[in-house]
């Protein structure tokens, strides 16, 4: 257990790494943000920051030094540089490397009982063709590794939609669509002592591939999924020893809960804890990955709306803020670009 006063190191800049620096600044404790980027949101509300690659091995080294302990706030930070600070990282980078590579995620789940929509290996022309026997079509391939909020993603309706396309390298993975009635996450958190805590889960709506909404309470044919969704995600933070808070999403379908992705990091479902819950997720992870009590996750109120502000959404706060139950989160990012998370609004209704 550390005490105020010490120094969380953050890799990573952006929005969640803000939201987690206002957390850790409330308990007392200092951050020092390290990004590639030379203009951090993050850095914004933190003591210290330090701009240098991932691979910069001196600057990574000096930043550690400077450290009490280290999280992430994005899970493509690469994992072969962290080797050297592992001792101070909180989760263990075991969750990076499992989250990493989208077809290692879904056979780990596999492994641990889960049940992800039907996918393949891709590598070549001719991998998805055979994909596209196998499971059939729709389906939808995806880059192993990085991509997000859509991106990385081409749709297949028919074996005619991939006349013309060359996979110049490896690394794919095709998935089956799954028909699902809704989508909910699992976040939970887990302290160094094992103990684990569930906030209630958020039924999620997303545009474009984009989170759009997290609602509470979830539709009841939702809320009957979440016991066995939450029972796989506590064997997956289990499985990898995991220390802070973790995000599994999920498809709710008339067979039950199907597994889609891991965030190993705060979540962009969870924004809502920040009014809506007597703990937020930012405020847990910083308990746990410091060895500090858990707090309570317990949902405050009776409906809970997250919304998130997309591009110009939320380029008039005014107009937001007329409604007196809206609760903003603008991340003071420059450039409203499309599709880009601006920041978010959140309605507690009591």
């Amino acid at each position: 257990m550390l005490p105020p006063g010490r120094t969380i190191g953050i890799l990573g800049g952006g929005q969640l790494g803000r939201m987690m620096a206002v957390a850790a600044a409330q308990l007392g404790y200092r951050c020092h943000i390290y990004s590639p980027e030379e203009h951090s949101v993050a850095a914004e509300v933190s003591e210290d920051a330090t701009c240098a690659g991932w691979y910069d091995a001196r600057e990574l080294a000096r930043f550690a030094r400077g450290c009490d302990v280290i999280t992430w706030e994005f899970e493509n930070v690469p994992v072969a540089p962290l080797a050297p600070i592992a001792a101070k990282l909180a989760p263990h980078p075991r969750a990076l490397e499992v989250a990493q590579d989208r077809l290692s995620e879904k056979r780990f789940v596999e492994n641990l009982g889960g049940r992800p929509a039907p996918f393949a290996e891709v590598d070549s022309e001719e991998d998805l063709q055979a994909a596209f026997e196998r499971i059939g079509l729709p389906g939808i391939l995806k880059t192993r590794r990085e991509g997000y909020d859509g991106k990385g993603q081409w749709r297949f309706e028919s074996e005619r939609d991939a006349e013309g396309l060359t996979l110049h390298q490896g690394g794919f993975i095709y998935e089956g669509l799954v028909h699902f009635d809704g989508e909910f996450s699992v976040i939970l958190v887990r302290g160094a002592d094992g103990e684990v805590r569930f906030w209630d889960s958020a039924q999620n709506v997303h545009h474009g591939g984009i989170l759009a909404t997290s609602s509470l309470p979830a539709a009841g044919f939702v809320a009957a999924q979440v016991p066995e969704a939450r029972l796989l995600a506590a064997k997956v933070a289990e499985q990898l020893g995991y220390v802070g808070v973790l995000a599994l999403e999920f498809f709710a379908t008339k067979d039950g809960p199907v597994f889609n992705e891991m965030a190993p990091r705060v979540h962009n479902s969870g924004h809502w804890t920040i009014e809506g819950a007597e703990t937020s997720q930012f405020e847990n992870h910083v308990r746990a990955v410091l060895g500090l009590p858990l707090g309570d996750t317990a949902t405050i109120g009776r409906e809970v709306v997250m919304t998130n502000l997309i591009g110009a959404a939320g380029s008039d706060a005014a107009a937001i803020l007329a409604d007196p139950s809206a609760h903003l989160h603008l991340y003071g990012k420059a450039e409203a670009r499309e599709g880009r998370k601006m920041g978010h609004v959140t309605k507690v209704f009591r």
